[in-house]
């Protein structure tokens, strides 16, 4: 018998979904935008919005897969 951690799946799913949503959003609008708007970025803000977008995109789909699907079959 397993015993319930008491967690609401699905909020934590959909939270962890728009957490990874919007830091891909924030990494597109400073690569994006930060070029239009400033002309030229430095390399190391370029490098920070990619891996935003990179790691925002694997904060999504962990949260999707981990809090919806994998978590609530152990229980």
């Amino acid at each position: 018998m397993g015993h319930s951690m008491g967690l609401d799946y699905g909020r934590w799913t959909k939270n962890g979904f728009f957490l990874g949503l919007s830091m891909v959003i924030i990494g597109a609008a400073l690569a994006g935008l930060g070029t239009y708007v400033f002309g030229s970025i430095p390399a190391w803000e370029r490098t920070l919005a990619i891996d935003m977008m990179l790691v925002g995109i694997a904060v999504g789909f962990s949260a999707v897969f981990g809090f919806g699907i994998l978590l609530p079959l152990t229980e």
